[in-house]
């Protein structure tokens, strides 16, 4: 019994991280999404977690779905159409990938451990995060979900659904579905994430960002049509669990200003004055990098100690990501 905890204690002083999963983790340019493709892309993605595991780091992972929950989406409607099946709202088809991602991200992790001979548990949570049903979000939609359109296909969307609304890829791969994404207010159940993470279990959590809640006039808790941002929602984990470091995966291996401009600049280090200058002067797009400046300043200001913005790859040598520091 002594000795289990002293276990205990000793992983209770390790550092705690947070680990944030962009949507290259699991669907990458050109695929079409298939199961196989994102397996392929989560045990890759898995594998440059070797660097924090093999430093002892307690790990909390959360992970986006906007190409899953988006392609659910439209299999919900399919079955409605062709089999009169009754449509779930966009809370119940972010629930379902958070089941299904939260499924693929725990099994390749196991098969990466495995290869690597590392012996440790991995959960998913299922998990709901409270919003403000009266957010202005929900009269600006801009979170992205779903397939790429082409600007015909788009328009022939949109003659079915005339109430959805789209915009345009800032990298230029085509036109996408948008949705309300409020802020995040509260993840449920960090206590227990927190303790899990904290005995040297992987926690999969806010998959998604979560599972939009809200609480009514009855103080109950029901969902709402929204996507919360995921990097919102994982700082707003991390900050509640009170995570030593955060660390935001994405497709590109640093942060850069005047974005694939001629005078394009790559951030190695800026402060959070600089990353909010950059923001407010509007080089940083919405649905793309501007969640996860705001999600880094977030942390940061609420008692974060280091946020590192980059390519998973990269994780291996994190002084090749943008790190946000407080001056």
């Amino acid at each position: 019994m002594q000795s289990e905890n002293h276990f205990i204690n000793t992983q209770e002083m390790q550092k705690l991280a947070v680990v944030a999963f962009g949507g290259n983790a699991l669907l990458r340019a050109g695929e079409v999404g298939t199961v196989n493709e994102q397996k392929i892309n989560v045990f890759k993605t898995c594998e440059s977690l070797l660097t924090l595991i093999k430093q002892d780091y307690n790990l909390v992972i959360g992970h986006g779905n906007g190409p899953q929950v988006g392609n659910i989406l439209l299999q919900v409607e399919a079955g409605e159409k062709t089999y009169n099946i009754p449509q779930m709202p966009m809370d119940v088809c972010g629930a379902y990938s958070q089941g299904f991602i939260g499924y693929l991200i725990e099994q390749q992790l196991n098969n990466v451990l495995n290869k690597h001979r590392i012996k440790k548990n991995i959960l998913t949570l299922v998990t709901q995060v409270i919003v403000d049903e009266n957010d202005m979000a929900f009269q600006h939609p801009t979170k992205p979900v779903g397939p790429y359109y082409t600007e015909e296909e788009m328009n022939a969307v949109k003659e079915k659904h005339q109430n959805y609304h789209f915009a345009l890829d800032p990298k230029g791969k085509g036109w996408r579905r948008v949705v309300a994404s409020p802020k995040p207010l509260e993840v449920k159940n960090t206590e227990i994430i927190k303790n899990l993470a904290c005995k040297g279990n992987i926690v999969i959590t806010v998959g998604g960002g979560g599972i939009p809640v809200y609480i009514d006039k009855e103080k109950r808790l029901e969902g709402i049509e929204a996507v919360i941002d995921k990097d919102l929602a994982s700082s707003n984990l991390a900050t509640q669990i009170k995570a030593d470091e955060f660390y935001i995966l994405t497709d590109v291996p640093k942060v850069y200003i005047n974005f694939r401009k001629p005078n394009e600049k790559a951030l190695d280090t800026i402060t959070i004055a600089e990353a909010k200058k950059y923001l407010a002067d509007g080089h940083f797009t919405e649905g793309s990098m501007a969640p996860k400046i705001r999600a880094a300043i977030h942390f940061i200001e609420n008692g974060g100690k280091k946020c590192i913005i980059t390519d998973a790859n990269q994780l291996s040598n994190p002084t090749n990501g943008t790190q946000i520091v407080v001056p």
